[in-house]
């Protein structure tokens, strides 16, 4: 590439130099050539090609495979070396968003969703000619996908160059299909059927396979992928497979225990609330959380209490908690904070 003509016009040295890489290759490709170069060197191979200087006019075309290859250089030496690049293609990929309910995303959902992708011609079954008509052979490379032109001068060559009538192709579609006009694929609205598992979680990704855009060239399909959002719910926070919520109860409840009704995904559990319960205490309700997504089991429901404080008291009331309190007493001592309030505290 380096001293290729194209890039060095009139400049003899490179010219020199790219003479003596195709003696080179020339040498390296052919086994007798470098058998004689072996037994007598450069004078057993000088008059053992073609063409001026000992080497085949055309060997870059070969020479392309090799550069091809290996670094993906062909199309400077012509296509590929004569390979055509008609090759199947695997159709692109495809994302659609589905937004769930916080009680589908737990439970599961079968819905559908409606998308826009290309699929194959129907009217020529993906030949991209009229009536079902296939490509024929490029009359310009017949079939090579490639030109070789000549050049003349101190040294004579000839560089193969990519078909221009078929864009290297090696074959045109003489009478291309009305309805895709040659494209091989159309637009098409589709309606796709997609089941959600229970205990997704947002973010997750649902794959179907060959529900992507369709393939060129007889290429396989894509893949669609469903993307699901999962709304937040009104009462309980998620965590992984466990869900949590804050439940109000009364300062009598905390202090003389209570029975309360409290909801959940799956109806009204009850709950039992021990005498003398402080504000902020949680309780554990095993099996009222999310389902795995293995179906082994489910997480469990944390319920942290509120111990409501009265604002508003009537003179009864007052009456009353003021015999409560001189039944009670309290040391108002300040306390040191417990180490593990402190942490929670600064990560909260």
């Amino acid at each position: 590439m380096q001293f290729h003509p194209d890039r060095n016009p009139d400049d003899a040295e490179a010219e020199e130099r790219f003479k003596e890489c195709s003696e080179a290759y020339a040498v390296l490709a052919d086994r007798e050539k470098r058998a004689l170069y072996d037994r007598f060197g450069h004078a057993g191979v000088s008059s053992a090609g073609q063409g001026s200087g000992g080497f085949d006019p055309v060997i870059f075309q070969d020479f392309g495979d090799i550069l091809g290859d290996f670094f993906g250089f062909g199309d400077m030496f012509g296509a590929g070396g004569g390979r055509r690049r008609s090759r199947a293609q695997r159709g692109a990929d495809l994302r659609a968003d589905l937004v769930l309910e916080f009680e589908q995303a737990v439970f599961g959902h079968a819905t559908t969703i409606d998308i826009q992708r290309h699929e194959t011609c129907e009217y020529c079954g993906g030949t991209g000619g009229a009536s079902g008509k296939g490509p024929v052979t490029c009359n310009t490379c017949g079939g090579r996908g490639q030109v070789v032109s000549s050049r003349q001068g101190f040294l004579n060559f000839s560089v193969a160059r990519t078909c221009p009538a078929c864009s290297g192709v090696g074959s045109v579609i003489t009478e291309p299909c009305h309805k895709c006009r040659g494209e091989q694929r159309m637009m098409r609205d589709r309606t796709v059927e997609v089941n959600v598992p229970a205990g997704v979680e947002d973010g997750n990704r649902i794959r179907y396979a060959g529900q992507g855009e369709a393939g060129v060239n007889g290429g396989p399909a894509g893949d669609l992928y469903v993307v699901l959002q999962v709304k937040e719910h009104k009462i309980f926070e998620r965590e992984g497979k466990d869900l949590h919520c804050t439940v109000p109860i009364s300062l009598t409840q905390a202090v003389l225990g209570a029975q309360i009704s409290i909801p959940a995904l799956e109806g009204e559990h009850t709950l039992k609330v021990p005498e003398g319960t402080q504000p902020g205490a949680v309780f554990r309700i095993r099996g009222q959380g999310v389902p795995e997504l293995n179906g082994r089991g489910k997480g469990d429901l944390y319920v942290e209490v509120k111990v409501q404080i009265p604002t508003k008291l009537n003179r009864k009331q007052v009456e009353l908690l003021q015999q409560l309190h001189e039944t009670l007493s309290v040391e108002n001592k300040p306390e040191r904070r417990k180490l593990l309030k402190k942490v929670k505290d600064i990560f909260s």
